[in-house]
């Protein structure tokens, strides 16, 4: 991967982070609300889950 393609990734990680925000706020503050309840070992399972399936859905990309 190029530089740019890089930047492009992270282009898109951020337009699709926003949409939540932007399209229904009280839904994504009520969510991130309850993230906040979360232990720390809960919060570490979502990261880990959320890693590992990125890492599969590039390597089926790739």
């Amino acid at each position: 991967m190029t530089g740019i393609d890089w930047l492009a990734a992270i282009g898109v990680l951020l337009v699709i982070e926003g949409v939540l925000p932007f399209a229904a706020p009280a839904v994504w503050r009520d969510g991130f609300r309850r993230m906040l309840e979360l232990s720390d070992g809960q919060l570490r399972f979502i990261g880990a889950a959320s890693m590992l399936g990125g890492v599969f859905l590039l390597i089926l990309l790739n």
